[in-house]
């Protein structure tokens, strides 16, 4: 009737074997803006899509250039788990933007796109503002050197 194995050692490791094949291995995704935004871009055209075509294509840009309403910016920004070494802290897996650039007509005239490694590249300007507005006046200044020797004498 049944079959009696002497060692059931044989039974576990079928069971484990089966267990692992079942299990779909697929490494943990956070996705923020447009998925596939390289394989969308390269649905663009340069002097044949317009804005409409590119709304269908992609859909409505995140931001919009500030000098000029004809920059569009797409993300698209991929996080995933890191390895043991990591501890499984969020790696940046794809971080790819991309910039269109419409004539008068709304018509593509200039499309660039940039990769990981091309933003790595980008230099961003040393210069610090210095904001006015936030600076303490000198009361003000004051009254929080004297609380802070207050509380310092507190803990002792």
């Amino acid at each position: 009737m049944f079959i009696q194995f002497k060692n059931h050692k044989i039974i576990y490791l079928i069971l484990i074997f089966i267990n692992l094949i079942s299990c779909q291995l697929q490494e943990p995704l956070n996705n923020h803006g447009i998925l596939f935004l390289e394989n969308r871009s390269a649905k663009i055209l340069i002097g044949k899509t317009n804005k409409n075509d590119t709304i269908q294509i992609i859909g409505h840009p995140h931001t919009k250039s500030i000098d000029k309403s004809d920059d569009w910016i797409y993300i698209e920004r991929v996080l995933t788990k890191g390895s043991f070494h990591k501890l499984g802290q969020n790696v940046l897996k794809d971080n790819n933007v991309l910039v269109l650039t419409f004539d008068k007509f709304g018509v593509v005239k200039e499309k660039r796109f940039l990769s990981k490694k091309d933003i790595k590249k980008l230099a961003f300007s040393k210069n610090i503002t210095e904001n006015n507005l936030s600076k303490k006046s000198f009361v003000e200044k004051f009254l929080n050197s004297i609380k802070s020797k207050m509380y310092s004498n507190q803990k002792k």
